[in-house]
Parts: structure tokens; sequence; C-alpha cells
């Protein structure tokens, strides 16, 4: 029997691998959670792919996405990053990064990013039983919520659907379709976790 992977990853060697090695599988660690974050406020108004492509050029732009270094930057930084083709050029996004590093390490330092993200989700991936993409939400009550929270303590391109892809790539829902067989590995998976 051939595996049936979930309709949106095509056949790109990149997604594909993206989506059996990553997308939804449980990620808890802080500074992971901040780049993901990070990338899908660029990935904005773009395609995913878009973003996959130019990953490694942002890691290395970002420096590694340390919040720490990040929060030190200024406007020679914004400008510097504004010139480097490697990673989606667009001021707001840039700035909002800066922004945002300072306030996870706000979060950080108070609770702990992970345990805050993870606590909206009580700790543990919600397991969906979609069996189309068509069935699949833009946006969910917890992540209008955590869109709210975030947006309350400073964080900036952080919408409720920009959260809530952030939520399906760490594996804070599993939205893997009932067929795909990723589903059920990214569910055992979750419950490892716990």
């Amino acid at each position: 029997m051939t595996e049936t992977r979930c309709d949106w990853c095509g056949d790109d060697p990149l997604y594909v691998a993206y989506h059996d090695t990553e997308w939804g599988v449980p990620e808890r660690d802080p500074r992971a959670l901040f780049e993901k974050l990070t990338l899908e406020a660029f990935q904005a108004g773009l395609s995913w792919i878009t973003i996959l492509r130019k990953r490694e050029g942002f890691r290395s732009a970002f420096a590694g996405f340390d919040p720490a270094i990040i929060a030190a930057w200024g406007d020679a930084e914004v400008a510097r990053l504004l010139q480097d083709p490697g990673i989606v050029r667009h001021r707001g996004k840039i700035e909002a990064t800066i922004g945002n590093a300072r306030v996870y390490l706000e979060i950080e330092e108070k609770q702990g990013f992970s345990p805050y993200l993870w606590g909206f989700v009580a700790d543990s991936p919600i397991e969906n039983q979609w069996t189309s993409l068509s069935e699949v939400p833009g946006s969910t009550d917890i992540s209008k919520a955590l869109s709210k929270d975030l947006k309350a303590r400073g964080f900036k391109f952080c919408g409720p659907t920009i959260v809530y892809a952030f939520m399906q790539a760490v594996g804070m829902v599993n939205d893997h379709l009932v067929s795909c067989p990723w589903h059920a590995r990214v569910a055992a998976l979750g419950g490892a976790a716990r």
C-alpha cells in the first residue's frame, strides 16, 4: 500500500522532508519555538515553501535565532538585514522580530517560553481527526486566545492564522489528515511527550 501524505505537501522534496520530519512533531525547545514563530510571521502573504527555501539564510542572518543576540539589535542590524537576499526583506517583519525577541526574553525569564505556549493546550497536543484539507481551520479559539495574549505582551505579526499555522508546525495540534501515516506517528510522539 502506498502511503498518502497530507495533500498540501505535494511532491517537492523540501516540502516532503519538512512534512515527514518536522511538521506536527511536538517541539518544546524554546529557541526552536521562537524560530518557528518568527518564520511563520515572515511567511504571512507568501508560500511556506518560499520560507523553507530561505530557512538557512534566515538562520544565518538572525544569529541562529538566538533571542538574546537579536534583542540587542538596532537600526544598523535592520539596515544590514534589509540588504540580505537570503531572507525575506520586509522592514516591518524584521523590526517585529527584534521586538519579539525582547518579549521572548521577558516570558522566558518569568515562566519559560515553552511552558507559556504549551499552557494554551494544557501541555498536551490536540489530536484532530480531519479527513480532508477542507476541514482544517485557518484559526481556532485557542489560536485566537494565544494571539491576543502574545499581542498584549508586545509581540507583533502574530495574528490568529499565523499562530494556528505555528501551532500546527510545532505539534501543539496534530493536523495531519487521518489518512496520512504521519498522523499516527505524530500522535504517538505527542503521547510520549506527556
